[in-house]
């Protein structure tokens, strides 16, 4: 029997046998599991202020060697990085495994005024936090034209 994880509240029928089972092992991409996929889509915050975009993704017990921040076609801003899953002891016996291990790879389209050769990122107690800073908005120019007559 596998350890299935249904989320964080009291499952009294988790322990119980899982008809789908079966399936996790002759379907290679069924058997990735749910704490695996939990990671795998790191949750992200973008916010906007006057002066940067800033985006904050939770990565708690990733080293900042095994995540990734970058640049691509010019305005994408790519965050990527692996977790890698505990080593286990054969002695060991699991009673639970609900945090999350794997690889996870998110993109997000950046708006025309950001100045992506100036891209800053941190990693600090487990939040990412990348600041992409906005070029200014010229205000157009207005020019008075005299009316003759």
């Amino acid at each position: 029997m596998s350890l299935v994880r249904r989320g964080s509240v009291f499952d009294p029928f988790a322990d119980f046998w899982d008809p789908f089972d079966v399936f996790r092992s002759v379907v290679p991409a069924a058997s990735t599991g749910r704490d695996t996929a939990d990671f795998a889509n790191a949750r992200i915050d973008w916010k906007e202020t006057p002066e940067a975009n800033v985006f904050k993704a939770d990565l708690p017990g990733v080293k900042k060697e095994e995540v990734k921040v970058e640049v691509e076609d010019g305005n994408v801003l790519v965050i990527s990085g692996e977790r890698s899953r505990e080593k286990e002891d054969k002695n060991d016996k699991w009673h639970r495994v609900e945090r999350g291990s794997g690889k996870f790879l998110r993109r997000f389209r950046l708006p025309e005024n950001a100045k992506t050769d100036q891209v800053k990122a941190g990693l600090e107690n487990g939040v990412l936090t990348v600041t992409v800073p906005k070029a200014e908005v010229k205000k157009p120019e207005v020019k008075a034209i005299e009316i003759s007559g």
